[in-house]
């Protein structure tokens, strides 16, 4: 990987050096891929889910190189079709030997798309695309897997926001993909979510085709202690001391959450003061916020006034462990309780509450200190 201007990356994976900890979700994932066992993977939003990914991939590609990785994410897919072409984008023509890329094997190979090659814009050299000509999307993902299957390949694929298959209006994608990944002993899974209680379902209910069918992992924030030393070492670079003090009162008030705490130590970086202040860290806060604040006006325009109110009532108490307690009513000035459960499951569901093991939050620590301000 390239040096990076700011080590502290906000989107995609720059590589090791500039990747913090993880060392036992890391090793944990390598073993049990490579010892033939599928996994689960949850978390919340942007707690460094797919970064992981991509890290024990990038691993794997320098110890283990005849491996082929993939990464399907399907945050925006829709349905059955949706699912066959992001996974098919990512997986055909890539398995082929060149004696096979000669022969116009894959072509041959899938007979429910039409596959072309045209010029890639950016270099010109030939590009595998994929057409689906058929209004059966199942043949051409018994295609996809026959296709994983005989290449006899070791492989690993990461299918990112699984959750969202139990959202598609065919009711049994989830046999169909259970089927085909019993079919497939080269190939193993990690399916990572965000939802916990629908991948719960997927993979915890008798009644479900996964039921029991993986490793479950659930992916934490990263220590306070251990991304502290990596912040430190990092600011350093730039001739910036960060007082432990102050990191500590950034990672509680983000509750450690990768992508907002990266968010502040890039700007820190940028700014690269002599030594971190609580005002250095307000400042950005103030400019991250103010820049969101269009978004977020939309987003609480949205909800009733009862949801508004107890949106705006978790954010002010920061976590509350008993949202419907006569204690937590009377301090809001809320409605009757079953109004509340309602509200509750609402914001849950549209994910701007999130249930921590302490209590409810706001989901997005930024909307959290917005509506704080309010």
């Amino acid at each position: 990987m390239s040096e990076l201007t700011n080590p502290f990356t906000v989107f995609g994976y720059a590589g090791a050096e500039y990747f913090c900890d993880r060392e036992n979700e890391t090793n944990e994932l390598i073993s049990t891929l490579r010892n033939g066992r599928n996994v689960t993977l949850r978390s919340p939003r942007r707690v460094g889910k797919t970064g992981l990914i991509q890290h024990v991939f990038a691993q794997l590609a320098q110890t283990e190189p005849d491996i082929k990785c993939f990464y399907v994410d399907l945050f925006s897919t829709h349905s059955l079709n949706d699912l066959v072409m992001e996974l098919g984008k990512v997986v055909i023509g890539q398995l082929d030997t060149p004696l096979q890329k000669m022969e116009g094997y894959v072509v041959q190979f899938f007979q429910s798309c039409r596959l072309y090659l045209s010029p890639d814009p950016l270099t010109g050299a030939p590009k595998l695309g994929l057409d689906l000509i058929t209004n059966n999307p199942v043949v051409t993902l018994e295609e996809i897997f026959a296709y994983l299957r005989n290449s006899g390949r070791t492989c690993y694929i990461a299918i990112d926001e699984f959750q969202q298959i139990a959202d598609y209006p065919e009711h049994n994608v989830e046999a169909l993909l259970r089927s085909q990944v019993q079919q497939c002993p080269n190939v193993r899974f990690i399916f990572s979510g965000s939802k916990q209680h629908l991948m719960s379902d997927i993979f915890n209910s008798p009644k479900r085709p996964f039921f029991r069918s993986t490793d479950k992992i659930t992916l934490d924030v990263i220590p306070e202690q251990t991304y502290y030393e990596f912040a430190r070492r990092w600011l350093q670079t730039a001739g910036t001391l960060l007082p432990q003090e102050v990191f500590h009162a950034v990672y509680a008030r983000l509750h450690g959450y990768t992508w907002y705490m990266q968010n502040i130590l890039n700007r820190l970086f940028e700014t690269h003061p002599q030594q971190v202040t609580e005002a250095d860290v307000t400042a950005c806060l103030d400019y991250i916020v103010q820049r969101e604040d269009d978004d977020y006006r939309k987003m609480y325009s949205l909800l009733t006034n009862n949801q508004a109110v107890i949106l705006r009532a978790i954010a002010k108490e920061k976590i509350v462990t008993a949202p419907t307690s006569a204690l937590f009513l009377k301090k809001y000035n809320l409605p009757a309780v079953s109004s509340v459960k309602r509200a509750i499951e609402f914001l849950n569901e549209k994910e701007y509450i999130y249930p921590t093991n302490e209590g409810y939050i706001v989901y997005d620590r930024f909307m959290s200190i917005w509506l704080q301000r309010l």
